[in-house]
């Protein structure tokens, strides 16, 4: 069946053969002037490289290569497609960086892109982020994406969506994703990402990325879904965040935040689960009080007013301490001037050199008896 793919996409416009346990490699022999528009090979055991003769379709609209066992590096030749829509190449054995656009208009036409599970490495695509133009601009047509053709064909599609896998049988023209998940990705989110205003889903969890959150996510006014769980992300969390309306789902957890967990708008809508294993955050959510300038207010007191004995244990409350305090130190500055000002001191004086004599004795007294012992 693999070596036949390449005849039948001279002849089709779609090509589904997902979940049929197809092994082999993918074969290289796409011909051009095809009218192939969507290809689906996911849930298959293939393995190899992909073929660059896929470049030959150049009506792709849909290409589905997920969950094989491919082994090779990121295809930049897939960027000239001027169609191609959606591209899902998760859960495979992809390595390597991915160092962006090598073409110009590089997958301006793209509205899903999953590289997700796989073993990318470097830092983060930002030359792509800058020409992802499907992405920058919502699409106020609410259609289902289907070949334009006789058959009329609605394309579907296996996506994680929110936290959870799911096969799309019919794919909104409005939807926006954007997944580089379980990837070791390094170095910092880039502000350039704010561009991407029509994504309604970014998942960039478990990589290895560092840095702070960048208050530029503000911009993605259309996001449902934000994944940044599982890195080293560290500083606080802007509270520009408060402002994504549309945010149904927030996981910031296992980094390395710290600070007040912002309160209000969308954050009260977000349970511990979205903050776990940030050691350094506080707030109601992971039921950690915030002390100083971490927090604009304190909570008010669990105890009365009056009773201080709160403070101190069971003893005296710090009112009687301060008042027995003060007391006695104008009872002493007191004695002391009186006694300095009558200029007759001498009975103080001498109290404490006879002190200091008799405790000299005793001291002399006992190295003796102690030399003789030691004899």
């Amino acid at each position: 069946m693999p070596q036949c793919l390449g005849n039948f996409s001279s002849m089709l416009s779609v090509l589904h053969l997902g979940m049929n346990n197809l092994q082999g490699t993918i074969p290289s022999t796409f011909t051009k002037d095809n009218s192939l528009k969507y290809l689906n090979l996911n849930g298959n055991e293939f393995e190899g490289k992909i073929p660059s003769s896929i470049n030959n379709c150049a009506m792709l609209e849909v290409l589905d290569l997920g969950n094989n066992k491919i082994e090779d590096t990121f295809p930049y030749f897939l960027e000239t497609l001027p169609k191609l829509q959606i591209l899902v190449l998760k859960s495979n054995k992809l390595q390597g960086f991915v160092k962006g656009p090598t073409a110009y208009n590089s997958f301006s036409k793209l509205r899903i892109l999953d590289i997700s599970d796989n073993n990318f490495s470097g830092p983060l695509p930002t030359g792509y982020f800058n020409s992802l133009e499907a992405m920058m601009a919502s699409d106020q047509n609410m259609i289902y994406m289907r070949a334009t053709n006789y058959t009329g064909y609605v394309y579907s599609i296996k996506m994680t969506w929110k936290g959870v896998e799911i096969e799309f049988m019919k794919i909104r023209s409005t939807i926006r994703v954007l997944d580089l998940s379980n990837n070791n990705f390094t170095g910092e989110i880039p502000k350039v990402i704010g561009k991407l205003k029509a994504l309604q889903q970014l998942n960039l969890s478990h990589n290895s990325l560092i840095g702070h959150i960048q208050s530029s996510l503000e911009k993605l006014t259309n996001l449902e879904s934000l994944d940044l769980s599982s890195n080293l992300l560290t500083g606080r969390i802007p509270t520009q965040l408060g402002d994504l309306t549309f945010l149904a789902i927030l996981n910031l957890s296992h980094n390395q935040l710290e600070g007040p967990i912002p309160s209000g708008e969308q954050f009260n809508t977000f349970d511990a689960s979205s903050f776990e294993g940030n050691l350094g955050l506080c707030g109601s959510q992971v039921l950690k009080q915030c002390y100083g300038d971490e927090a604009p207010s304190l909570p008010p007191s669990s105890f009365d007013e009056g009773d201080d004995s709160t403070l101190f244990g069971e003893g005296f409350g710090w009112k009687a301490v301060t008042v027995g305090y003060g007391c006695g130190f104008v009872f002493g500055v007191a004695t002391g001037y009186v006694v300095f000002r009558t200029k007759k001191p001498l009975w103080f004086l001498r109290m404490v050199e006879d002190k200091w004599n008799l405790q000299s004795k005793k001291t002399k007294k006992n190295a003796g008896r102690y030399g003789a012992r030691r004899n």
